[in-house]
Formats: structure tokens, C-alpha cells, sequence
């Protein structure tokens, strides 16, 4: 498979997918860190984090798949959401909490 069906495959088959630079765990930069610290803080669970530090080939398909081009990018439902800013704004409006079901 290509990066395009990888990528396709993962934010179908996953509820929320966040593609982010390090891990949950670990995060590489500031703005991963605050998607996870949100996500977290909405309660959201069974969230599939793709390392995109690890596969050049993701970093930059999911940036071709989206037309988005920074990192992090949220995907609920298969539905691109945005980066870190717009999760963000989401999350300060109420909405990410009740599109997490939260």
C-alpha cells in the first residue's frame, strides 16, 4: 500500500486518529503536545496516534491527503478537523468536548 491507502485506512478504521510528530508520551513539539493535552482533557479514549517522525512517507502524504500543511492533524470520524489551532478553538467553544461525546 501506499501512503495515500495507509493513511485512508487509518482514519477509517479508527474513530480518532491524531497524526502527530513524537507520541502521546513523548511528543516532539509544543503544538502535538497541546492535541494530546486536549484530546486528554476532553476525555477522548481510543485515540490512534500515528508517529509521523517515523515514515517520511506519512509526514508528507498526510499533508498531501488533507491539503493541510502542518503537523498535527486531527481526524474524527474520517472527518479532517484541522492542527493544533483549530482543536484548539474547538475545544474552547465546547465543540471538541462534544464531538469526543464528552
Amino acid at each position: 500500500m501506499d501512503a495515500n491507502e495507509i493513511i485512508k485506512k487509518q482514519v477509517t478504521d479508527n474513530a480518532v486518529v491524531l497524526y502527530m510528530k513524537g507520541s502521546p508520551e513523548a511528543p516532539m513539539c509544543g503544538f502535538s503536545a497541546a492535541a494530546v493535552q486536549m484530546l486528554e482533557a476532553c476525555g477522548a479514549e481510543d485515540v490512534a496516534t500515528v508517529n509521523v517522525l517515523a515514515d517520511e512517507d506519512i509526514r508528507q502524504g498526510i499533508k498531501d491527503f488533507s491539503n493541510w500543511p502542518t503537523i498535527p492533524q486531527l481526524y474524527v470520524n474520517g472527518e479532517f478537523l484541522g492542527g493544533s489551532d483549530i482543536m484548539r478553538e474547538m475545544y474552547q467553544s465546547g465543540e471538541l468536548q462534544k464531538l469526543l461525546g464528552k
